[in-house]
């Protein structure tokens, strides 16, 4: 007959099961049987181990921890491989179990599928994500919505931004997202090396074409056969140089140093500079006829001080890629340091972010990583708010107030631009406006005589 206890536990979504002190499998109730995928009959008797197949296994163990320690543990996240294979994710929660006599006789688990909560999970993180790219931003939102109609077109690509904001990053996006994924991505920083090595490290060369080159050399054009070849810097290469290059853009074809005939180009050219190329243009620093082979397709990549509001979602990516590649388990930043990191103009952008965090990560050594342990150019200078109390939302609400101030003055404090500007419904600027107290002038930037009124 079944008794209470039992009727509860065929009952309950969540999988439980109990061990005896040689973790083997004693009960194993309906939900299990329905995660795992392993009938009741084959999973008791067996090493939990053998039936899980979990992350946690071994030293990781929560319920090895709990026989150990005597204390339960809540909640904690995981995977297990079911009967077919599959990879599931699980939060799982443990306790010791005891006799009437109080000795331990054994541990019991619950695990929870967070399937269905991962997959929601992926969607929303799709939105703002594409490729290695991350970003909430409504100005990296529209370089988001073109990347894949750039992917899948030849056309060459220039990708202006500051020092630090990615465009490396955006290059390796593109070429994973175009047909030519499956080839190699061949990236050259052309103001890194002198035009007479840059010439010979882009096009290569055969044996005996100078002193020393004994044998011939592939260049980066051969290298890049079939994928992409990103350009880096590009406004640093010199005319004569520029030449050669414009000849590879217009005809695809090349000719290594000291050989006879041509080599076809079959490379996709992507390039990229810090510098504003069209001024440069005017001032006889680039040929103006391969800044226009150059210039078919443009993205601009904003600065970090541009789009603040993404520093909580880069500063979330770099705590857990320095905790998988040191082996840490840092849990984050505390709300004060975050505070002092959204206040920073970030001259050095996203990659200095990532050097501070590199930083917090050798003076932290566990928990949260506080103002203590950020640089001193950021712990010079007061945060933009307190946060003690508020948390991330008080940062986050300066950092919304601060971007709609800065579009209506570039806009002129005309509102329908800003909304455009900042990617949002003319209607949902408005509130926002009412709801953050965003004192306006008296007229706005649409006539002389229109007055503003919410």
């Amino acid at each position: 007959m079944t008794t209470p206890t039992e009727a509860i536990l065929e009952s309950i979504s969540d999988g439980v099961f109990t061990v005896d002190l040689q973790w083997r499998v004693t009960s194993f109730n309906r939900a299990a049987e329905q995660i795992t995928g392993i009938p009741r009959e084959e999973a008791i008797g067996r090493l939990c181990s053998e039936v899980f197949r979990s992350s946690m296994c071994q030293e990781e163990c929560a319920l090895r921890h709990s026989l150990k320690t005597g204390k339960p543990i809540i909640g904690k996240s995981g995977y297990i491989i079911n009967a077919d294979g599959v990879r599931i994710p699980i939060s799982v929660s443990t306790a010791v179990l005891r006799d009437h006599e109080g000795r331990v006789i054994g541990g019991a688990e619950t695990f929870r599928d967070l399937s269905e909560i991962e997959t929601l999970r992926q969607a929303l993180e799709g939105r703002f994500r594409v490729g290695d790219l991350i970003s909430r931003s409504p100005l990296m939102q529209r370089v988001f919505d073109v990347l894949p109609a750039i992917a899948s077109s030849p056309s060459t690509v220039l990708i202006l931004g500051e020092t630090g904001t990615g465009k490396e990053l955006v290059a390796r996006t593109i070429h994973a997202l175009s047909p030519r994924k499956k080839g190699p991505f061949v990236a050259v920083n052309c103001g890194a090396l002198p035009d007479t090595l840059l010439e010979s490290e882009l096009f290569g060369y055969k044996a005996g074409s100078f002193t020393g080159a004994v044998k011939d050399k592939p260049g980066r054009f051969t290298l890049a056969k079939g994928g992409t070849l990103f350009l880096d810097e590009i406004a640093e290469v010199s005319p004569a140089l520029q030449v050669r290059l414009l000849r590879v853009l217009q005809e695809r074809t090349f000719e290594p140093l000291g050989a006879t005939r041509t080599e076809k180009a079959d490379v996709r050219i992507i390039v990229a500079t810090n510098k504003d190329l069209a001024q440069q243009m005017h001032q006889g620093a680039f040929r103006e006829d391969l800044y226009y082979r150059v210039n078919v397709v443009r993205v601009e990549l904003p600065p970090l001080r541009r789009r603040k509001e993404d520093i909580p979602l880069l500063v979330e990516g770099f705590v857990d890629r320095f905790n998988r590649l040191q082996g840490r388990s840092i849990d984050g930043v505390t709300p004060e340091a975050l505070s002092l990191l959204m206040a920073h103009d970030w001259p050095g952008n996203v990659r200095e972010l990532e050097n501070v965090i590199e930083r917090a990560f050798i003076m932290c050594r566990e928990g949260l990583i506080g103002i203590e342990h950020l640089p001193e150019e950021l712990t010079a200078q007061p945060p933009v708010t307190s946060v003690s109390n508020a948390g991330i939302k008080n940062a986050l609400q300066v950092l919304e107030i601060e971007t709609i101030q800065k579009a209506l003055r570039e806009n002129h404090y005309n509102r329908l631009a800003t909304a455009r500007q900042l990617g949002i419904h003319k209607s949902t600027l408005f509130r926002k406006i009412k709801r953050l107290g965003i004192a306006l002038p008296q007229k706005d930037g649409r006539s002389k005589g229109r007055y503003l009124g919410l």
